[in-house]
């Protein structure tokens, strides 16, 4: 069994776009202890079982993709049977298609015996999106370019934060969409949290959350706003939306305050969780996967 942590962006900046489409960011992810679980077991093909029946279980499935994109670059013959079991909201800002992605080649990478370097398999995960590398490691990252160049962050202080999801998903395609045409920025706010995380105190970091997305996504999704005033009102430290939404969090003093405030923010059809970054592996092996054959 593979545990896939999701993520939150304690900075989305939007610097420019780009001559080929994608936008320049620079951003500071860091994985938290909300995890979706995958097994996966030796197969004739590439297929998927997930607890959520509205998630796609083909080729629309980033899992499903990844595994098959393995196959193929390693020349593997079997294939496997993955199961997810889904708790990760989606299309929610928190990265878990790309973490059970990265999970998905993982956990391949044992079962067919690859032993490929982590290096070979970032540089297969860029072709499946962004966030994917990230999750391949551990500990915050600063991420800049399209999101594909990653410098590892100092781990610091675990802290403690409350997620709130309205219950509806927006894509990151439709997200950037909203950015302005012309606009230009600096990465100042990025600069300045990852300045706030070596003093390791949450009001500083809490005082430097951004999020260049938050903005032009709440003039469509309302909710955001505000589930953000909610948090402030119930004690949040800050907060921000995290990456493309709709998902906002909020900087806790400590994981029972934390707790706290999700039960003065809990309210029907908002999904809350308490939670704490951390800054071990973002995917957690529980066991050794089975064998495979190999072509």
């Amino acid at each position: 069994m593979l545990h896939a942590s999701a993520k939150v962006n304690l900075t989305l900046e939007v610097l420019g776009k780009r001559s080929d489409g994608y936008h320049e960011i620079a951003t500071v992810m860091h994985a938290v202890d909300l995890f979706d679980r995958l097994t996966l077991e030796a197969a004739p093909g590439i297929s998927l079982e997930a607890d959520d029946p509205a998630l796609p279980t083909d080729e629309r499935n980033l899992i499903v993709r990844a595994g098959m994109r393995l196959r193929e670059a390693a020349g593997v013959a079997g294939g496997a049977r993955i199961r997810l079991r889904k708790r990760i909201p989606v299309a929610a800002g928190l990265g878990g298609g790309s973490s059970d992605a990265a999970a998905t080649l993982l956990g391949l990478n044992r079962l067919w015996r690859l032993r490929w370097p982590r290096a070979r398999l970032e540089a297969l995960a860029v072709e499946l999106g962004m966030d994917v590398p990230f999750f391949l490691n551990r500990g915050p990252a600063l991420a800049t370019g399209r999101g594909e160049h990653l410098e590892a962050l100092p781990a610091g202080s675990a802290y403690a934060l409350v997620l709130v999801n309205p219950g509806i998903g927006i894509s990151a395609r439709e997200a950037y969409e909203q950015v302005p045409t012309g606009w230009r920025a600096d990465a100042e706010g990025t600069r300045r949290l990852v300045e706030a995380l070596e003093t390791r105190n949450p009001v500083r970091v809490a005082a430097a959350l951004t999020n260049h997305l938050e903005a032009f996504v709440a003039s469509r999704v309302p909710a955001i706003g505000r589930m953000k005033a909610a948090l402030m009102a119930a004690g949040a430290l800050g907060g921000v939306m995290s990456g493309s939404g709709p998902t906002v969090f909020g900087m806790a003093r400590s994981f029972d305050h934390a707790r706290q405030i999700r039960k003065r923010v809990s309210r029907a059809g908002w999904g809350c969780w308490a939670v704490r970054t951390h800054s071990g592996p973002a995917v957690r092996m529980a066991q050794a996967p089975r064998r495979a054959a190999r072509g």
